[in-house]
């Protein structure tokens, strides 16, 4: 994507940024100060690894089902009136499902919050993008690192939940009222009007939100889509799930596991979670410059190296503080691998401006949503150790098909610094 410089940003556009922030941050941290009380949900259901798996299932069930019909959403309300208000629906998704006494409301609650996750997410990286549009560079990554601190934070305050023995439902009402509280004030700051804008000097508008146009797009020179697109295309999407299926081991499988498997306490079984997102967190600030020093390709094939060997080796020696170094190794390792896919994807020729993003934004939620039953069914034959070897072999995928993304790092654009 091309990028132009637009000067200096203005109050209205830096206060927009850090309104955006606040939406990426609310929204890694709602959903994380759920996760470390599934354990204790699974505990109080009284249901298998089989049965959860199949539960939690349902929240990446229902991004699936609604993720196509963000857009309508976001043309109709706004992308920043959309974000803040699906923001709010997925506080209650999440507060219900902390309160349901059965396991079929549970999932039911988690479906519902999925759904308006998935909405969150298309909303918020729109109203993102209009942003980087005004400030004339990228700054797109930040917000997904914020996202991360929020995750950090979430499962902090999970953890400090649990120490103090704060009942569940309290806790989420509080976590609720707390960040959407923060969405509802960032909505103030957010750019107003609609989501297209349009060019300097020529009074175009720009692409639709969330679909930057992609070089030499223009519809008269598009070359066909051959059979060597359609392979990295599916490569791409390969890739991206890949870090999706590390990224839900840490969200549904980690707390579960040091806790269960490991005996840890409650509060210290929270960790492997926040040591996977916080060393996500860490691979996303650093990302930017290794991808420029290194190219994506050999980034993203030592990142699958790292999780491969990280977690593999934590498996095959389980301890308490292994596994937590484990996690973490995994969240650093797949930190740029979504980005990644995503940037390649927007560059294929033979497609319409912002279809490959699309396609794999939208395909690799299936990784959220097959993991649990999966990882939950071997889990239940043969142990979750066993199980979560999709860490590694997802680390080992990567390492296969890196080869799809850019050898040379890529040249700043004009202006950067």
């Amino acid at each position: 994507m091309t990028i132009d410089v637009l000067g200096r940003p203005e109050l209205a556009e830096r206060r927009a940024r850090a309104a955006v922030a606040v939406l990426f941050f609310t929204n890694g941290a709602l959903f994380a100060n759920l996760l470390p009380r599934y354990p204790q949900i699974k505990a109080e259901l009284g249901i298998g690894n089989a049965a959860y798996g199949l539960a939690v299932a349902a929240f990446p069930a229902g991004a699936v089902v609604a993720g196509l019909g963000a857009g309508v959403l976001v043309r109709r309300l706004g992308s920043a009136r959309a974000a803040v208000a699906s923001t709010l629906l997925t506080a209650a998704g999440i507060l219900l499902a902390g309160l349901s006494p059965s396991v079929v409301l549970f999932a039911a609650a988690l479906f519902l919050a999925g759904a308006m996750d998935a909405f969150t997410d298309v909303a918020q990286n729109a109203h993102g993008l209009r942003v980087q549009r005004r400030y004339g560079r990228s700054i797109i990554n930040s917000f997904h690192a914020i996202w991360s601190i929020g995750a950090v934070t979430g499962g902090a305050m999970a953890a400090g939940a649990i120490a103090l023995d704060l009942p569940l439902g309290a806790h989420l009402l509080i976590s609720g009222v707390l960040f959407g509280t923060a969405a509802c004030v960032a909505l103030r700051f957010c750019l107003p009007g609609p989501d297209t804008e349009p060019d300097e000097g020529t009074g175009a508008e720009t692409e639709p939100k969330g679909e930057p146009r992609a070089k030499g797009s223009a519809a008269a020179g598009r070359p066909a889509m051959t059979s060597r697109t359609r392979y990295v295309l599916a490569a791409l999407v390969l890739i991206a799930t890949a870090g999706t299926l590390v990224e839900d081991a840490g969200n549904s499988w980690a707390t579960l596991y040091l806790s269960d498997s490991l005996n840890a306490s409650a509060a210290l079984a929270a960790s492997g979670f926040i040591a996977l997102v916080g060393a996500q967190f860490i691979g996303r600030i650093l990302g930017d410059r290794l991808v420029d020093r290194f190219g994506q390709r050999a980034v993203a094939r030592a990142g699958g190296l790292v999780a491969a060997a990280g977690m593999g080796l934590a498996l095959a020696v389980p301890t308490v503080p292994g596994t937590i170094l484990g996690f973490a190794a995994a969240g650093f390792g797949v930190a740029t691998l979504v980005p990644a896919a995503m940037h390649e994807a927007d560059e294929l020729p033979g497609l319409k401006p912002g279809s490959g993003l699309t396609i794999v934004s939208w395909l690799m939620r299936l990784g959220f949503l097959l993991s649990p039953p999966v990882v939950g069914l071997v889990a239940d034959e043969a142990g979750l150790r066993l199980g979560l070897l999709v860490v590694p072999l997802a680390g080992v995928l990567v390492v296969v098909l890196a080869g799809v993304l850019g050898a040379r790092k890529p040249q700043p654009a004009s202006g950067e610094g």
